[in-house]
């Protein structure tokens, strides 16, 4: 999602006062209920298990709704609603890769990592090789990678209400990014692992629930027929034919179909490691509520695609691709858009109550995806770092560390946002993705199913995974070189594909590869004794320290 400024909707997808007011009334009551349930849930006492993982209470029905809560942000449901409306296939791949990521993370990496991990990214990889360095490592990946993303979903707070309210002063949307900041800090400081959870829940079910709804009345519209949509999309995409298939998003060099490989891989890769998605794994009692977890997750997200690809397309066929680009470039109202024109030029006081949940939903969106974030950060910042320098510090002081941690987070964040809401921050959600894939995926594989793997090898892939994608993502075509671009009036494109993804994720592989080589023979025998020590913790479920 951007921030970029849009001009107000007009015709069919201008909103009334009342859809206006009612979605503003609601966003109030939300954002209220929602923090008296996390004061309500929140941890009572000092008990880390319940701050970290609400005590794994939660039924895999709960658990998986909330890992699909976490899983669709509101760069998902826009900004990948929006390349759906405007390049057809492209964008229907990309949301399919979506759920393929989570089905990677099902088979591959969710039981390892539960039976590895007991609260963070660090304590998983930290199993096989303690010490202060890697910790300290794996928060500031963790860090980096979900700093960029949280930073898009505040900055595209301002410009989400604005487009719903109707209003377009600076200064007010700048005071929604500072709000709704303060409001996740809060969600997620004082409600904890249960308390995030709690909001996810609410919002999967309020998102798939409306959206599945404006669906059904589209498809209405069309007679039931979803080729009938398609081929109106098609129509009036200006584009012809081409919509419904290959290249329309990834044209103008030569390495386009190499540019969507990875940009699809990256994807895969990245969005199965990150570490606010990884951090629900720890909080399944066992190895096989994980499974029926990440089952109902999986059956979530492919709805919810199948919802997002109705309505994306819906939006292209009812107002037009040219609409929807002169509303934001990126297409990020589309989903909004696509929402209003599914009821016609009349609308009824049922459909502006629906409007209202669709609004609703994406608002809650946006508070549950940060607070999401925040508390993955701050558990990293005081368990991996504060109270590894302390050797058995309190539970009770680390608690209050990690709350504390939660301010330390968010506060800069939101700073941030609010200089960077007038640029196109397309480049950060790319950026979260290619540090996932590059860094953390090679991380997690290496340190969960290589005997040899050493402590300079897993430094290695984190410190080169990550710096090679910072060296190269300044050159991609996301942020110069073209009229979206972050910097459009700027060319200094030299690295010309859309993600770093092609270089940076067999860089990440690579680099741990040559660390485990460089540490030589009798270290990595050392390591191969040490994983065989807790290969069966790791791989055969069983329990974890601590439970």
């Amino acid at each position: 999602m951007t921030a970029a400024s849009a001009p107000a909707p007009t015709g069919i997808t201008a909103f009334s006062g009342s859809a206006q007011t009612m979605s503003l009334v609601a966003f109030c009551a939300v954002a209220t209920l929602i923090l008296l349930l996390c004061v309500m849930t929140g941890p009572d006492g000092d008990d880390l298990d319940e701050f970290y993982t609400g005590y794994g209470s939660l039924s895999p029905l709960r658990n998986g709704l909330a890992i699909a809560g976490d899983y669709i942000s509101a760069a998902t449901v826009l900004g990948t609603g929006g390349v759906i409306a405007l390049c057809g296939y492209d964008g229907v791949v990309l949301a399919l890769s979506t759920t393929l990521s989570l089905l990677l993370l099902m088979f591959l990496l969710a039981e390892p990592l539960r039976n590895a991990g007991r609260f963070t990214m660090g304590d998983a990889l930290a199993r096989r090789m303690p010490g202060r360095s890697v910790r300290i490592t794996a928060c500031a990946v963790t860090i980096a990678s979900l700093l960029p993303m949280m930073l898009v979903q505040l900055a595209g707070a301002g410009q989400l209400v604005a487009f719903i309210l109707g209003f377009s002063n600076e200064s007010l949307k700048t005071g929604c990014v500072i709000g709704i900041g303060a409001l996740m800090i809060s969600y997620a400081a004082i409600g904890g692992m249960k308390g995030t959870a709690l909001i996810q829940i609410v919002k999967i079910v309020m998102l798939v629930g409306s959206g599945a709804a404006v669906a059904v009345l589209i498809l209405h519209r069309f007679d039931w027929d979803p080729g009938a949509l398609f081929t109106a999309a098609a129509q009036q995409s200006g584009a012809g034919p081409a919509f419904l298939h290959s290249g329309l998003q990834f044209t103008g060099h030569s390495g386009a179909r190499l540019d969507m490989i990875s940009s699809e891989l990256t994807i895969v890769l990245g969005g199965a490691c990150l570490p606010h998605i990884t951090m629900r794994m720890y909080t399944a009692s066992s190895a096989r509520q994980v499974r029926r977890s990440l089952s109902w997750a999986v059956s979530l997200v492919a709805l919810f695609v199948l919802v997002l690809t109705v309505v994306g397309f819906g939006a292209t066929a009812l107002v037009g691709r040219a609409a929807i680009g002169a509303a934001d470039p990126r297409g990020n109202t589309a989903y909004l858009i696509g929402t209003r024109a599914a009821f016609g030029a009349d609308v009824s006081t049922g459909e502006t109550f629906l409007f209202t949940l669709v609004t609703t939903a994406i608002f809650l969106t946006l508070l549950a995806s940060v607070a999401g974030m925040i508390l993955a950060c701050a558990n990293s910042l005081a368990h991996d770092v504060c109270a590894s320098w302390v050797r058995r510090m309190p539970a009770r002081r680390e608690m209050l560390l990690a709350r504390f941690s939660a301010l330390a987070i968010g506060a800069p964040t939101i700073l941030l946002a609010t200089l960077a809401q007038h640029h196109s921050l397309q480049p950060l959600v790319t950026l979260s993705f290619c540090l996932g894939a590059s860094a953390l995926a090679p991380a997690l594989v290496y340190g969960l199913f290589w005997r040899r793997y050493t402590r300079a090898g897993l430094m290695s892939t984190l410190i080169g995974g990550s710096l090679t994608v910072l060296l190269l993502m300044p050159g991609t075509n996301l942020v110069s070189g073209s009229p979206v671009s972050a910097f459009p009036d700027a060319d200094f494109n030299w690295f010309p594909f859309t993600t770093t993804g092609i270089v940076s994720i067999p860089a990440g592989f690579f680099f741990g590869w040559l660390g485990t080589v460089a540490s030589g023979h009798r270290r990595a025998e050392e390591q191969r004794h040490q994983y065989e020590a807790v290969e069966g913790r790791i791989l055969a479920g069983a329990v974890r320290e601590g439970e």
